[in-house]
This record gives structure tokens, sequence and C-alpha cells, in this order.
């Protein structure tokens, strides 16, 4: 089965990795597109969800809470992110202020009804990793080890300059190595600039029963049950992913590297 998922443009809601899926058990995704005075409405049932505002400006209303003029890009290589965190057993209603809106739907199975929070530009904690043709940028939206205001959801975005690499060197976090590695599942939503390039996803497992790669394109994306799992911006075009993770235990954002490559460190 594979595990890359292609993109559609399709006005509204669209489920892109749907739940209960086949390869994930914690994981979904979803995106909305909307047109300057749209509105899309939902529940969140079991899921807790971040509502990452890939371009546009939107409201958002979480039950008793509204935020207005949520967004400060235009493409997600213009700045970073705003988003907004929405707890499970909850309503939400997005209305697009622009048109062009995109948002992407980020969730995660939970139990535990937290807060709804908006992380705003100036929140996310910018990291550059890597050196020399793995260098990038790192985004943390709701990465903090032990966060106590949601339940299993790991959040943030990656950029990778043209040419380069990153997950490099290669990591995992399916728990084989507990407790040194955590198990948490991960997906990613990519975005190329030009959007017309493509980068290079990898995703193999030390006993090879699990040895791929994939072109991916301007809005594919892609789900990470377990294994290694770089990925490379074609030469001409910058990269972006968006990445989210989940998984039974507690949430801790720790890759385990393979020990093969871990010497590029």
């Amino acid at each position: 089965m594979s595990h890359l998922f292609k993109a559609h443009n399709i006005d509204g809601y669209q489920d892109i990795i749907p739940e209960n899926n086949s390869l994930l058990t914690y994981l979904a995704l979803g995106k909305i597109s909307l047109n300057k005075d749209e509105q899309y409405s939902c529940h969140t049932d079991g899921y807790e969800m971040g509502l990452v505002i890939l371009s546009g400006q939107a409201t958002i209303e979480i039950e008793k809470e509204r935020w207005s003029d949520l967004g400060e890009r235009q493409t997600v290589f213009d700045g970073k992110a705003t988003t907004v965190y929405i707890p499970c057993r909850s309503n939400y209603t997005i209305t697009a202020q622009t048109d062009h809106l995109e948002v992407a739907v980020c969730k995660a199975k939970a139990e535990t009804k937290f807060t709804p929070f908006v992380v705003r530009p100036s929140d996310v904690v910018v990291n550059a990793r890597g050196k020399e043709l793995w260098q990038r940028e790192v985004h943390g939206i709701i990465t903090d080890n032990g966060d106590s205001r949601v339940h299993r959801l790991v959040l943030g975005e990656t950029y990778n300059q043209a040419g380069h690499l990153s997950s490099y060197p290669p990591h995992k976090h399916d728990g084989e190595f507990a407790p040194e590695e955590p198990n948490l599942e991960e997906v990613y939503y990519y975005q190329l600039d030009p959007q017309h390039g493509f980068g290079v996803q990898l995703h193999y497992t030390k006993d090879q029963s699990i040895d791929q790669s994939y072109i991916v394109r301007n809005g594919d994306s892609f789900a990470i049950d377990k294994g290694y799992h770089p990925v490379s911006a074609a030469a001409g075009y910058r990269l972006y992913y968006l990445w989210f993770m989940a998984g039974p235990e507690t949430r801790i954002l720790q890759p385990f590297d393979d020990r093969d490559h871990a010497w590029l460190k």
C-alpha cells in the first residue's frame, strides 16, 4: 500500500488522509479551501485539531471563543504560521475574510478535552537544523515536550532550501527502541516554490521490509506509521512540509537517528 496521498483541488472541505484510515491509528488530515465570506462548520468528535492557516485570513469560532483576522501570509513561504488548537468534542466554524483561504486540518485522536487557543506567528519557535546540504529551518508550533495544553498533538513546519535534505541524518520514532525512542505516527503535507517543482520522499526500515522512494509534488501528503523518512528538495525548488505527530504514549519529541548515519552529526 502506498503511503503517498496525491493532491486534489477541491473547494470546501476535503479528506486527504481520512479518519480511521488503514495506515494510521491516531492521525488524519483534511484541508479547507474557501473564498471570501464562505463558511465551513464541523465537530471535532474524538479528535483534537490544529487548524494551520496556509494562506489567507480567517475568523474562527469555537463554541464561546471567537478570533478574527487570523493569518498573516499569502503562501506558506511568506512567513510563520497562525494556528488554532481545537479540543476534542467541540464545534467550530471558519469564515474566510479573504479569497483563497487554505487551512490544513491536522487531527490527532484525543480523550481529554482542553481549552482552545491560538498560536500566532510571534509564538512560533524557529530553529536552524543540520549543516551543509542538510540545513533546514524548523518552525515549532505545538512542540514543547510535556505541553499541558494538548493531549497528543505535536505540530510544526519545515523549510528545505533547494537541493537540501531534511529529516536527516535519517530518523524515526516508531517505538522500536523504547524508552529512548517514542512511539509516534507522523503525517507530512508538502508545498513547493515554484509550485511546479518536486521533491523526493524516502522511506525505509533496516530490514528493508519498507524500502521506497516517492516523487512528491505541491499539495501531496505522506503517512508515516514506522521507519526512517528523509526528504529532499529538487535542485531549483524550495520544499515546505507541514508535519504533525501523535501516538499512544506521552507526547515526547525525541527522534531516533539511524545509527549507520548518525556520524554525520
